[in-house]
């Protein structure tokens, strides 16, 4: 990806919007548009890292009733140029063409190396990477099995959102307790795919979200593990700019 002057990448992840309640989350949505207006100015792309919404579902012509604000400053964002790639977290991991046809963002379903200037990065949600994250992983077959969308799809709209809301909110079927607990650097299951991985190849960045945590952790030589936080309680974001790689809180 060419690299302008004076232009910086940014990286978001875990807003999940709509939980607990549509209400509850409703000020940190407008929090979200708030940053995304701020970064417009000096954005070279977006990435946003997945679980953007507690719950998404496309039917063939339906897609989940709110969030008009953030997904209206995100077409407006796309619409004046600047690049925006979604990656589908565990969340909203049934997400098809919807954002592609009506936002115009590139959706991506597995991680994807990405070249800013001379910097290599490997970026995705994190789920069901490294050796752990066993609760997803059980859970991660079923889900994303073709016919359990098809068998998900007969439910009636008001039926299928609620169940998701109960399951996501509720029980922590998809994610568990321990997404918000620091494991200790030696047993942070990304941290150690990412080790895993530089055994293969170099990458001066690796960027994930999905354990709502604020991480930098060196996994290698010139080799720098990121996890974004969260928007729930963190609010913090990625910001790279050509140079380096810098995790900074929204403060507005």
């Amino acid at each position: 990806m060419k690299f302008s002057s004076n232009k910086k990448v940014y990286f978001a992840s875990d807003q999940h919007f709509g939980a607990p309640t549509t209400e509850l989350s409703f000020p940190r949505e407008k929090k979200f548009v708030s940053w995304l207006d701020e970064i417009k100015n000096d954005a070279e792309a977006i990435f946003l890292l997945g679980d953007l919404f507690d719950f998404w579902f496309e039917y063939k012509t339906v897609v989940p009733k709110g969030f008009v604000r953030v997904l209206g400053k995100l077409a407006e964002i796309s619409d004046s140029g600047i690049p925006i790639y979604f990656f589908v977290g565990n969340h909203d991991l049934w997400m098809n063409d919807y954002f592609e046809k009506e936002l115009n963002i590139t959706v991506y379903h597995a991680n994807k190396e990405f070249t800013f200037g001379d910097k290599t990065f490997l970026i995705g949600h994190g789920d069901g990477k490294g050796p752990g994250d066993n609760g997803y992983k059980k859970m991660k077959k079923v889900f994303r099995n073709p016919f359990s969308k098809w068998l998900y799809r007969w439910l009636h709209p008001d039926i299928g959102m609620r169940l998701a809301h109960y399951l996501s909110v509720k029980n922590k079927l998809i994610s568990g307790e321990s997404d918000v607990k620091f494991l200790g650097e030696e047993n942070e299951w990304l941290v150690l795919y990412a080790k895993r991985k530089l055994e293969k190849k170099h990458y001066n960045y690796f960027v994930f979200g999905h354990r709502h945590l604020p991480m930098t952790i060196n996994v290698g030589e010139n080799s720098t593990y990121i996890n974004l936080g969260d928007w729930i309680g963190y609010f913090t974001y990625g910001e790279f700019d050509g140079v380096s790689f810098e995790l900074k809180t929204f403060e507005n």
